[in-house]
């Protein structure tokens, strides 16, 4: 198997998100923004002027870029300017995006009650996960890492260990869902 060779900015930078702690899905993010604006120069893109990224920018609004998808790319920019090359001055060239925001889908009682009670397989199992989900507001992740000591009746709390972001957090815990726990 072949190494793939890299570049000594691209490993200064790797190293400069190591530094700062992030995790492996954001440094790929940060990658592959830059990737994407070297390719859009044509060249180096720690030698990028200020015009070079305006016209980035309206490369990416013209093109349909989502917000989410803008700003990520230009915290990534923000990075890379700031931290790995020391141009703090490009900064200010760049703007995010607003997003629109819209107000989330809520499901009605039934709907949640039809959703878990069509929840598969014999047993609890997968409806006590749904449960806890939509009961709590856990991520997949934070349901699929609980463990049985995380639960905390008396103070009617969950205990969720390092959930997104990699931060400690606890939520409340119903009555119903507890009684569900316990039957599970």
């Amino acid at each position: 198997m072949t190494e793939e060779r890299i570049s000594p900015l691209r490993a200064r930078m790797i190293e400069d998100m190591r530094i700062r702690g992030m995790g492996e899905k954001a440094q790929k993010s940060h990658i592959r923004a830059i990737k994407d604006f070297a390719q859009f120069l044509g060249h180096s893109p720690d030698t990028a002027t200020s015009e070079e990224l305006r016209a980035y920018q309206l490369h990416m609004t013209d093109t349909g870029v989502t917000a989410s998808t803008f700003n990520v790319r230009i915290g990534a920019l923000r990075f890379f300017f700031g931290m790995t090359c020391g141009r703090e001055d490009m900064k200010r060239y760049m703007q995010f995006r607003t997003q629109p925001r819209k107000l989330p889908v809520v499901f009605s009682i039934q709907e949640v009650s039809d959703i878990l009670m069509a929840a598969p397989g014999p047993g609890l199992k997968y409806r006590a996960a749904l449960s806890i989900s939509y009961g709590a507001g856990l991520r997949a992740a934070e349901v699929c890492n609980l463990k049985i000591g995380d639960i905390d009746s008396d103070r009617m709390l969950i205990h969720v260990e390092q959930g997104k972001g990699r931060k400690d957090r606890k939520v409340v815990l119903s009555p119903g869902l507890l009684e569900l726990l316990r039957d599970y």
